[in-house]
This record gives structure tokens, sequence and C-alpha cells, in this order.
């Protein structure tokens, strides 16, 4: 089997992003966003799907944090994308349930190549740290669009908006986990493509 890796490279008017992915990793991660909560919410992810991440962006955070966060998710979605290859061999399917003290949260994800996210955190604040709340919803927005997923994630409950957030990632690092997973089949769809 090829190594499941790819670059990670935006350069936009707004950001510039490079850094790599490797979907067969320990967990480690690298992160710089300029956002202090994206960096610990990326690798929270990463360190439950078990990838290896670096990621440098550099974002005209003078004006906000939207198009830092949205890039990023871009970017790394696109580099998840490129990973997979044709996904023939992987499972496909994960999903997940996380606790965080009083905070539950639901994922499920399909490597389907439809890009599709239903995103309800029912985040309370207006930021949590320097991240608008809204641009966390965003980022799992643009990661499944980029990465040609299906992501549904919500929380169940809990009234801490950064242990809402933190569990989301962490239930979509053990869900993607379970998706990249090789089962040894072939592809894993009716249509033979995925």
């Amino acid at each position: 089997m090829s190594k499941r890796q790819a670059a990670i490279e935006r350069k936009t008017n707004e950001t510039q992003i490079t850094g790599t992915l490797v979907l067969d990793g320990t967990g480690k991660s690298e992160i710089d966003t300029g956002v202090g909560l994206l960096n610990h919410l990326l690798d929270s992810m990463v360190r439950f799907a078990r990838f290896d991440l670096t990621l440098t962006c550099k974002g005209d955070l003078h004006v906000d944090d939207h198009h830092t966060a949205e890039d990023c998710a871009l970017a790394l979605g696109a580099a998840l994308d490129e990973a997979l290859g044709d996904r023939a061999g992987i499972a496909r399917f994960g999903w997940a349930l996380t606790p965080m003290d009083g905070s539950l949260a639901r994922v499920a994800v399909d490597l389907s190549g439809r890009p599709y996210a239903a995103v309800e955190l029912d985040l309370q604040r207006d930021k949590i740290g320097d991240l608008a709340c809204e641009n966390i919803a965003h980022v799992l927005h643009s990661l499944a669009i980029a990465a040609r997923m299906t992501l549904h994630a919500d929380t169940l409950r809990g009234d801490n908006d950064h242990h809402r957030a933190e569990a989301v990632f962490k239930a979509l690092g053990l869900a993607l986990r379970q998706a990249i997973a090789i089962d040894g089949g072939g592809v894993p769809s009716t249509k033979g493509v995925l």
C-alpha cells in the first residue's frame, strides 16, 4: 500500500497555508494558524484520528478570523481528499459519541466522495478565545466540502462552549480514524467508485 499522505498548500490574497498530512500517523501535530482555539481544535481532531499534521497559516487576522479558519479547513480537507486517493479498501463510514465533562458530542462521517455537512453545535458565546463561534461550524462545513465527505456533527448536551466544541473535534477525529481504516475490500460502494 502506498503512503497515504499529501502536501498542504493554499495561497490567496487573504491567507498563505503550507504543511503536510499523513493519514497513517501517530497523532502528532505542529499547528500554527495564528488563532489559538483553531490550533487547539485541529490538534484535538488530529490526535484522535491518529493523523500526523503540520500546518502553518499566515492570514489576514487584522481583518478577523474568518478567512484563516475557512482556508485552513479547505486546505486540510483537500489534503485529506488527496491522501485518500481512490478510497479503495477503506471502511468508509465512521462515527463517535464523545463526552467531555458535561458535554456530549455526536459525529458521523461517510467518505463517500459526496460533500455534505449538517452541523448543530448550539454554542451560546460569540467567541471562544480568539475564534468566533460561527466559524467553528464553518470550519466543519468547509472541511467536509473540500474532503468530499458527508459529515453530521452535533452536541447533545453541555453548558460549556469550549467543551462542546472540543468534544465535537475529538469525535470527528475518532470517526475519521474509523472511516479511513483499511479493511481489505475494494471500493466500498455499489457504484464501484467513490
